[in-house]
């Protein structure tokens, strides 16, 4: 049961992946549309808000991705010092606090969603999007990004 739980969270961390790469060709594609409506003289409102929700979300849900990947940085310095269950210890003691502050980050940044759903709470911009439409993106990349820090932990806790 283990094996398929953790062969499948490592396909959410692949999917989320994959997601964060489109919302980063659609900030591609808003920053050419952009320019283009400019070049030939007609204007899009909200373009650059747009690029903005989804450079977030692409940051959000790479965040996992990235982090099972070994692409964050990490404090290594102290660990290549380290062996066996002294460097086992501190790893699992990083990860639990990596796990803390990363469900801290979830938990408010479902809230927030919430709370701008409730009010309906619009944008700024030009758009004036429903706020909590971009702040879903975050709020879900946190939550994966969350789960696959404890996965970590937990599978750390698990090796010999």
């Amino acid at each position: 049961m283990f094996e398929t739980l953790n062969r499948n969270l490592n396909k959410l961390y692949k999917f989320s992946g994959y997601v964060a790469a489109i919302f980063l060709i659609l900030v591609a594609v808003f920053i050419l549309i952009g320019i283009s409506s400019r070049i030939f003289g007609f204007y899009i409102r909200g373009l650059a808000e747009y690029s903005g929700y989804c450079m977030a979300a692409a940051s959000f849900f790479a965040l996992a991705y990235t982090f099972v990947e070994g692409g964050h940085i990490r404090i290594t310095l102290f660990l290549e010092k380290l062996s066996g269950l002294k460097k086992k210890i501190i790893e699992i003691w990083c990860l639990a606090v990596a796990s803390f502050f990363s469900g801290y980050l979830a938990f408010y940044f479902i809230k927030m969603l919430i709370i701008s759903y409730k009010f309906q709470e619009r944008s700024e911009g030009a758009d004036e999007i429903l706020i909590w439409i971009p702040q879903t993106s975050v709020a879900i990349g946190s939550t994966i990004f969350f789960i696959s820090v404890f996965h970590q932990l937990i599978l750390m806790i698990k090796k010999n």
